[in-house]
């Protein structure tokens, strides 16, 4: 039950991200200092904020804000995390010492720490907020990778290929890939919630998103000095988070543990 209604929610917001040009009232960044601050009212069914900003709208363009920069950070990940964990695993030697110790000084690190770090580096903006996660996390995905690589060369049907005259490129893609894209996904999905708390977080701090974009993190920091005033502009956008990282950690607790139970311990 609690998987279905986990899954009924994940593709309520994807259905909201794709559509929010389409069903949102009004433009996310309009603003109208005559109605600030209203109650939820026929016009405005969740009210208005400080700027006199349609509130249902900001929160449905803040879903397509949020969950496009964790599809990104996903694919960022697994992109690196998988080329990488490949590279080390195959070609073994020079390149998986340097590779395995780069993951290694990146593993010992808190991962939000450490996506400060870039961001610092890289500067502020929602793009360098994805790029800075990804950078952050690619670890874990590459020792996995890696480690599931390493005890596949020694498989039978891989020194197979290998006598064949198969490509490092062709195991990879043809043997290796297909072998440890389950575990991925199981790794993957324990992680969105993290992620997700991430982008908001660090949007919260104004590191993310410039204003006046629509994303549930600056949207919480907006609302701050109108608390007393106004709470839900808070508790919505907070209620969005929450609803999210939940749904998200109920279907990774699914998938690992139909998927892959040896995974239970993940944390970072």
């Amino acid at each position: 039950m609690k998987v279905r209604i986990a899954l009924s929610l994940v593709a309520l917001l994807l259905a909201t991200a794709l559509l929010a040009p389409w069903i949102a009232p009004f433009d996310p960044g309009e603003t109208d200092l005559v109605h600030r601050l209203l109650p939820p009212s026929a016009g405005h069914w969740l009210g208005t904020d400080h700027l006199g900003r349609d509130l249902l709208s900001r929160l449905i363009w803040g879903t397509r804000a949020s969950l496009g920069a964790v599809a990104v950070i996903l694919a960022l990940v697994l992109s690196a995390g998988t080329a990488l964990g490949c590279a080390a695993g195959l070609l073994g030697g020079v390149v998986d010492t340097v590779l395995m110790r780069l993951a290694d000084a990146f593993m010992t690190v808190p991962t939000l720490v450490l996506a400060l770090f870039f961001i610092g580096a890289l500067g502020t903006g929602m793009t360098n907020v994805v790029i800075a996660i990804a950078l952050s996390h690619w670890a874990w995905y590459a020792r996995l990778v890696r480690g599931l690589t390493l005890s596949l060369r020694a498989a039978d049907h891989v020194a197979a290929a290998r006598v064949a005259g198969a490509s490092r490129l062709d195991i990879a893609r043809r043997h290796v890939l297909p072998a440890v894209g389950g575990q991925l996904a199981v790794l993957a999905s324990l992680d969105l919630g993290h992620w997700m708390l991430h982008v908001a977080g660090l949007s919260f701090l104004g590191l993310g998103i410039a204003p006046p974009g629509a994303e549930w993190g600056i949207m919480i920091n907006d609302a701050r000095p109108f608390f007393r005033v106004a709470p839900m502009l808070i508790v919505l956008p907070g209620a969005a988070i929450l609803l999210t990282v939940v749904a998200f950690n109920l279907l990774g607790d699914a998938a690992r543990d139909r998927l892959d139970p040896a995974l239970a311990g993940h944390a970072h």
